[in-house]
């Protein structure tokens, strides 16, 4: 179990310092700025790279709303969710800290820091219900990949592509209304930073994901059936 939470850890790090960090420290960047296209791939290539490399050692969850779909799908022991969890949330606090270092190496303040939110806090001025929808569904239908793609009958060795490409296409949905979550980790590490609006909003970012993700994983195994 050590290992797995480890790699869990180092994976959540790893997807959240690619992810968010393309999007504090490379989407606007003076004439070659990667925007929201980029930052919609770097969420993606952190999936598809962290699933080849530790996907064998813990499964390469990296969210809990994922850890919780495949407890749900019958796929992951219960007992084992509060540890994966704190792994994730940890690994998402870390790389969090790591960027809030690099983002003021040259003097600038974080700003939203990648921040999720609705309202005033949407990079589209989304209500709570558009970003609440939002949440849901986007969460929902990853789930429904990470199941089908890893189902026993799917071909072996490609569900990092297919989890890697929905979640950029995920990004390139929902940045406009949330920032995208879909992954209450991701969402907790820069809303610590942030404070104020963020930690205030971070509610939603926990149980829109979960409930999308607990749907999917109640739904797939009837689909297989």
């Amino acid at each position: 179990m050590s290992k797995r939470l480890a790699a869990e850890f180092f994976g959540t790090l790893w997807l959240v310092l690619g992810g968010c960090g393309s999007a504090v420290l490379a989407a606007a960047f003076p004439g070659v700025g990667i925007g929201l296209h980029g930052v919609s791939l770097a969420f993606g290539l952190t999936v598809l790279t962290m699933a080849y490399a530790i996907g064998p050692i813990s499964g390469c969850h990296l969210n809990p709303a994922v850890t919780l779909g495949l407890a749900v799908g019958g796929r992951f022991p219960y007992k084992d969710l509060a540890s994966y969890w704190a792994a994730q949330v940890l690994g998402a606090v870390a790389a969090s800290a790591i960027l809030y270092v690099i983002a003021t190496g040259n003097g600038s303040a974080i700003g939203g820091f990648a921040s999720n939110g609705y309202g005033d806090h949407s990079p589209g001025k989304y209500a709570l219900g558009a970003a609440f929808l939002t949440e849901v569904v986007m969460t929902f239908f990853f789930l429904m990949v990470i199941l089908g793609s890893t189902a026993k009958k799917a071909a072996p060795g490609f569900a990092p592509i297919a989890i890697g490409l929905c979640l950029t296409l995920i990004h390139l949905i929902s940045i406009p209304v949330t920032n995208t979550s879909v992954n209450p980790a991701r969402s907790t590490g820069p809303a610590l930073f942030v404070g104020g609006w963020a930690l205030s909003q971070l509610w939603l970012f926990w149980v829109a994901p979960l409930i999308g993700a607990a749907m999917a994983g109640a739904l797939f195994p009837k689909l297989e059936e």
